[in-house]
């Protein structure tokens, strides 16, 4: 795989103090691969993990032509001669999960059920609500304009041909999926193995729930919602508790992360003002890089490769700041992962609405700004700010419900104006 600083000096306008979103996906882009580790597991276990090769569909589906819907099966001929309304003999009844009846002949229909194979002879379909039966049932009558040449006919192989993919490698397998694998008689099938994630928070004013809070320090939550968005993921998770800032206590903290996992998340000890600790043993044990982002929140992040003991492992330092990690997470981190994984996920999807309000910004770093997206006074949907944007205001980000993205060049937005929205629903 290229190092990091291979990538780097590809980028004619790269600059750490001030790089723009888009330059560090690029970059973090480029250097994640996916693991290579493969998995033969049942279909019931194969939710959310990431399917390793193309699924071939090794028959056609549906199997044979058969019926859309109850009703009767005839020769779309008769609708050719027919003078206003189609008359016909009823010669059988087609039954699903039986084989093909033989032709019914001219005039003739066969009565059939929802699933059932069509007659010999046949390729139309018309609903039982459309049609009147002799009071002893062996005819019927219908309007001619009733139905057309082939409707109501499932053709053989309209869902999947035998040899088509029906599922392709990468794709993360939802429910749907688990009952199209069963369609198709596959009682296993082969994912990448589990992303290992290892995580943890530096710093000497941080404590675990249920320790005491001694003056100046406070709990640390940014493992928690870590926790809460890796599980998203369905990665194995190494959570590692608050490390202190010790030399010794952080590059064993590393080390060990390194070597019994796939990725390494960190939160605080980034920033400029922080202790030097972190940020040398990060540089010292691989090909890391520190950037100030333009960005907020979130400007301060660490990415690279870090080794020990003979293996190596991604590395994501985020701030220490609670909203900034999350930020930084869902619109860095969360990506690299999905690639680390194997997984084929586009990118997040905007949504362009009405601001109900004005918003300060200035050109040159973009902006993720927590709203609340809601229908306005004429049915529109608008979308406010949380009130205070600060990136230690966790609580913005409970009430949102989505982020108001502002672009790296865009200026102030006036009241009114529309904007792009990142929902939170299937994100948070």
């Amino acid at each position: 795989m290229p190092s990091l600083q291979t990538v780097i000096s590809c980028l004619s306008d790269y600059d750490p103090t001030a790089l723009p979103v888009a330059h560090a996906n690029r970059i973090i882009g480029e250097v994640v691969e996916p693991v290579r580790g493969i998995e033969q597991v049942p279909i019931r276990s194969a939710l959310d993990r990431v399917l390793a090769e193309d699924i071939i569909s090794p028959i056609d589906v549906p199997s044979h032509d058969n019926s859309a819907m109850d009703g009767y099966a005839f020769a779309s001929s008769a609708l050719q001669s027919a003078a206003g309304h189609v008359e016909l003999e009823i010669a059988g009844t087609a039954f699903a999960g039986g084989g093909a009846s033989s032709q019914p002949g001219a005039g003739k229909a066969v009565r059939i059920m929802t699933g059932a194979v069509m007659p010999e002879g046949c390729d139309t379909v018309v609903p039982q609500e459309f049609v009147e039966a002799s009071a002893d049932g062996s005819r019927i009558r219908f309007a001619a304009d009733t139905v057309r040449a082939g409707d109501n006919r499932r053709l053989r192989g309209e869902d999947l041909a035998r040899g088509q993919a029906a599922l392709s490698a990468g794709r993360i397998i939802q429910p749907a999926d688990l009952g199209l694998l069963a369609s198709l008689g596959f009682a296993e099938v082969r994912v990448r193995r589990r992303l290992r994630v290892a995580f943890f928070s530096t710093g000497d004013e941080l404590r675990s729930i249920g320790e005491p809070l001694d003056a100046g320090c406070v709990y640390d939550s940014n493992r928690y919602t870590l926790h809460g968005m890796l599980r998203r993921l369905n990665v194995e998770l190494i959570d590692m508790g608050v490390v202190r800032d010790d030399p010794a206590a952080l590059e064993a903290a590393f080390r060990s992360a390194c070597e019994n996992a796939d990725a390494v998340i960190t939160s605080g000890g980034v920033s400029v003002g922080e202790a030097d600790y972190t940020k040398q043993i990060m540089a010292s044990l691989g090909d890391v890089t520190f950037w100030k982002i333009a960005m907020r929140p979130g400007r301060p992040m660490a990415f690279g490769r870090i080794a020990s003991g003979g293996r190596d492992a991604l590395l994501f330092g985020l701030p220490g700041n609670p909203v900034a990690v999350m930020v930084t997470f869902y619109h860095f981190v969360r990506a690299a992962l999905h690639r680390q994984m194997g997984a084929s996920v586009p990118p997040l999807p905007l949504m362009r609405v009405r601001s109900a309000q004005a918003i300060r910004k200035k050109p040159g770093r973009t902006e993720y700004q927590r709203g609340i997206l809601a229908p306005g006074q004429g049915g529109d949907w608008e979308v406010r700010i949380t009130g205070q944007q600060g990136s230690g205001v966790l609580r913005s980000m409970s009430e949102a419900n989505c982020f108001i993205v502002l672009a790296h060049e865009q200026d102030s937005v006036r009241a009114g104006d529309m904007v792009d929205v990142m929902l939170f629903d299937g994100l948070v």
